[in-house]
């Protein structure tokens, strides 16, 4: 096992609002993913009224989860009296870098490792490395600031061209044509991007990559690409939208529970213009590919969607969002808690809390049956 890194740590204690809690500290003290707690437990079903689980969960990671986490730390303490959950909405690059620092026992993450984390995974959770559990599925909403304007039609193209900064005002010819009998302003268009790390940027600009290659000709990543003209940076699904909403002829994009008032762009799919929603969402994450590759468990659930699908009814702008957990922790009461808590969130009542707290679409039934499987399959390191 490698040592912690510190540099992770302090920035996990420092950003987290619950971090001064004793309990916390001492489950950050000890080596990669222990708990506070001294009792072995057994982990009960969702709802049970006698829960033996005890112990503090900690992760960091996706701001598009923070709503959705709330309610379920809320649903889960409930249920579960002498256990807790505290989680660091830092963002998904900085909760995957705590987890492989052995800072945090789970990661939220819009994006899932890559090859060099999933090597680096096997260091510090066990040969078999991590595992990816879908928890959040949720459109990524494209999302403006004009006054009276409430709802505009957009291409991948047009969307792609505003981020470039090739379009630059409101009434440009490409966005009037989808718009008919809107009356567009000539307020410039200010771009605003994450600055930070994110999987919310990974998701958008794979779909800027897939449906409009001949002008978004950047890779997909979860950084935005340097140079690009016309636009600003702010950290956060927060702060991406704060600075919108107060920056006339501002557009972003970002998780749809956090799009308040803004304006929202219906995307084109095939030949029709579709908004957001948690429905649309879910019919473009059904036709999903599994990621393969060396190093990925079996139960391991990482997926690719299908960015350019012509499926009628389906909003291809969408995140996919996860818990990354060790497949191995070192004692059977991290186990537990850890089964425990994933256990309720992809439950009925987890994902009926999540969509209640943030609009997201729950698990489709077949998605939520191998998430258990994949839930199960974590053990006790040898």
């Amino acid at each position: 096992m490698k040592p912690l890194e510190r540099d992770t740590i302090v920035k996990v204690l420092n950003r987290a609002a619950s971090v001064l809690s004793v309990s916390l500290v001492a489950a950050l003290s000890l080596a990669a993913c222990g708990t506070d707690s001294a009792a072995p437990s057994a982990a009960p079903t969702a709802g049970s009224s006698e829960s033996s689980v005890t112990g503090t969960l900690s992760g960091a990671g996706a701001s598009s989860q923070d709503a959705a986490m709330q309610a379920w730390i809320a649903g889960f303490g409930a249920a579960n009296p002498e256990a807790s959950v505290q989680y660091s909405p830092d963002g998904s690059g900085a909760g995957r870098e705590a987890l492989l620092a052995g800072g945090v026992q789970f990661a939220g993450s819009d994006a899932y490792l890559d090859d060099e984390e999933t090597a680096a995974a096997a260091e510090v959770c066990g040969p078999d490395g991590a595992i990816h559990v879908p928890v959040y599925i949720s459109p990524i909403a494209v999302a403006f600031n004009l006054p009276g304007i409430t709802d505009l039609n957009l291409d991948a193209d047009t969307i792609a061209a505003i981020f470039r900064g090739e379009v630059t005002t409101w009434n440009d010819p490409a966005i009037a044509a989808q718009n008919e009998g809107v009356e567009l302003p000539d307020t410039a268009i200010t771009a605003v991007h994450r600055g930070d790390e994110s999987g919310t940027t990974k998701n958008f600009t794979e779909y800027l990559a897939e449906a409009a290659p001949e002008k978004w000709t950047d890779k997909a990543s979860g950084e935005w690409p340097a140079g690009l003209p016309n636009g600003e940076s702010a950290s956060g699904t927060g702060g991406v939208i704060s600075t919108v909403t107060s920056t006339e002829g501002g557009i972003t994009y970002a998780d749809a529970s956090a799009a308040g008032s803004l304006g929202k762009v219906s995307v084109k799919v095939g030949d029709t213009y579709v908004p957001f929603s948690a429905d649309a969402a879910a019919l473009a994450v059904e036709s999903s590919t599994p990621v393969t590759g060396e190093g990925r468990p079996e139960a391991d659930m990482a997926m690719d969607l299908d960015r350019d699908t012509a499926e009628s009814g389906a909003y291809p702008v969408v995140l996919v969002s996860y818990h990354v957990f060790c497949t191995s922790y070192e004692d059977q009461q991290t186990v537990d808690l850890v089964r425990a808590f994933g256990d309720y969130v992809v439950s009925d009542e987890g994902q009926a809390a999540a969509s209640d707290a943030a609009g997201s679409a729950p698990l489709s039934e077949s998605l939520r049956s191998k998430a258990e499987t994949a839930l199960e399959s974590i053990q006790v390191r040898s």
